[in-house]
């Protein structure tokens, strides 16, 4: 196969599957996972992908994220409350990650100045916590992700790696009982993979207009998750489901 034509084919499988690992590209295309990294690095370069550590990820069927700032305003007093319960589970020297959602922006504005280290790829919970000293407060770095003010991509991904804490707190766009949590962009979905993978304990914050939607593409499993916090009544049916599940619910 030339070069041309596999870099062709490379694409097409990328925006066929919305993303795809630098091994299975290998095995297609017959030529080495090395080939295939430089390969994705031009394409990138090219703007035909997007890289991701381990892969790449198709830009045709990219979904738009919400702008920060209208996050912001949408179901903030519920998220409020989500934030303050959630501070409650955290104790001094604690090492927790914090993700790009506004509920975790408002843990980060209700969290005491206390010992502890912060993981994070937002950059709003970063400078929220600028001011705090006893917080000692690492970003992970990547590509700027501006409707966000986030990072993603492999380079975020890939400093994850280098990390363990004892609890992650996420949000999600939708959380559906069977299906678990999922995003609108698959780039953010990725980096909240890998922060699940390096948590001793996963928190889910997730405000009441989440419960029972299926987002574009999937985070985690129920399997996942140790702890909801929501302001959601579930039916008894649904908490049947969750302790099931070994999951323990928070209602605000």
């Amino acid at each position: 196969m030339l070069i041309a034509d596999r870099y062709e084919r490379i694409v097409e499988l990328v925006n066929e599957r919305g993303s795809i690992r630098v091994s299975e590209l290998s095995t297609l295309c017959q030529v080495t996972e090395e080939t295939i990294r430089r390969d994705l690095d031009r394409l990138e370069k090219a703007g035909r992908l997007l890289r991701s550590h381990g892969g790449a990820v198709s830009l045709r069927d990219r979904q738009p994220e919400t702008p920060y700032a209208e996050r912001e305003i949408m179901n903030a007093a519920e998220k409020q409350q989500i934030a303050r319960e959630a501070v409650m589970m955290i104790k001094p020297g604690d090492r927790i990650l914090l993700d790009a959602s506004t509920t975790a922006w408002y843990m980060a504005s209700h969290l005491p100045d206390m010992p502890l280290t912060v993981l994070t790829n937002s950059i709003r919970v970063a400078a929220e916590l600028s001011g705090k000293e006893r917080i000692d407060v690492i970003s992970t770095g990547g590509q700027l992700s501006r409707r966000s003010m986030s990072f993603v991509g492999h380079l975020a991904e890939r400093s994850l790696e280098l990390y363990h804490v004892d609890k992650m707190f996420f949000s999600c766009k939708g959380f559906h009982l069977e299906r678990g949590a999922s995003e609108s962009n698959e780039l953010q979905a990725m980096v909240k993979r890998k922060m699940i993978s390096i948590a001793e304990q996963v928190i889910l914050l997730c405000d009441s207009s989440k419960f029972g939607i299926q987002a574009f593409t999937h985070v985690a499993t129920t399997s996942d998750l140790d702890v909801v916090i929501t302001d959601y009544s579930p039916a008894t049916e649904q908490l049947k489901q969750l302790q099931e599940l070994n999951i323990a619910i928070t209602t605000v």
